[in-house]
């Protein structure tokens, strides 16, 4: 396996961290951003992305602007997408002829499918943790753009993640269709953090890596 390479990526006038990992014998790419609040190094992240390697799945983990300038407050859709589709490009450079997938904890991930919706080129979309709405506003939804995607979608969510209630997501996921398919962890909040079990955010990351590495290889096929 290659040693990672830290690269930077064009986002606008500026540019953010990302860091690229590619085995030898890379089977496709999945590209991964982080959730508000926190940045592409995130130890979750990197359990994450170690599985996925070890699975002959190469990875291209990026900042958006606003993490990268130290900011608290995230970026505006605009400007995720425009970091979404800068990084996509580049892992399509490196993965060329392969399928490159786009997924994302939260945020990240929200916003890959808001990209997506505005045309970005995906293989399809992976959420670790879709926030369906804000914490106590099931009023709020935030599916819409969902409906309307014509890729592969795998949502992972947890039991107990106050971003999604399960009826509410498994609703959202019925409503898409064949598209869509839904991942339940029982017991677990909306960082995949299960009651009573004590595992690090790496372990965590970790243990995710093996459902969304059968359905990118199935779904890839």
């Amino acid at each position: 396996m290659r040693s990672p390479e830290n690269i930077r990526i064009q986002v606008g006038d500026g540019t953010v961290s990302a860091t690229l990992e590619r085995p030898a014998e890379a089977a496709g790419m999945v590209v991964v951003a982080p959730g508000a609040g926190s940045s592409f190094d995130h130890p979750f992240l990197l359990g994450f992305t170690q599985a996925l390697h070890e699975a002959d799945l190469a990875t291209l983990r990026f900042n958006f602007p606003y993490r990268e300038a130290g900011r608290r407050l995230p970026d505006r859709a605009p400007t995720a997408i425009l970091a979404w589709r800068a990084a996509m490009d580049v892992a399509a450079t490196h993965s060329p002829g392969q399928p490159v997938w786009a997924a994302g904890k939260s945020y990240g991930g929200r916003l890959a499918s808001m990209a997506v919706a505005e045309g970005m080129p995906a293989a399809g979309l992976v959420f670790l943790g879709y926030p369906l709405h804000p914490p106590g506003k099931p009023e709020a939804l935030r599916d819409a753009h969902l409906y309307g995607l014509e890729v592969p979608m795998l949502f992972l969510q947890g039991t107990r993640d106050p971003f999604a209630a399960p009826s509410e997501i498994a609703s959202v996921v019925e409503k898409i269709g064949a598209r869509a398919t839904l991942w339940m962890l029982e017991e677990a909040n909306h960082s995949f953090e299960i009651r009573g079990a004590r595992r690090s955010a790496a372990e965590v990351g970790e243990s995710l890596a093996p459902v969304v590495t059968e359905f990118v290889r199935g779904t890839s096929r």
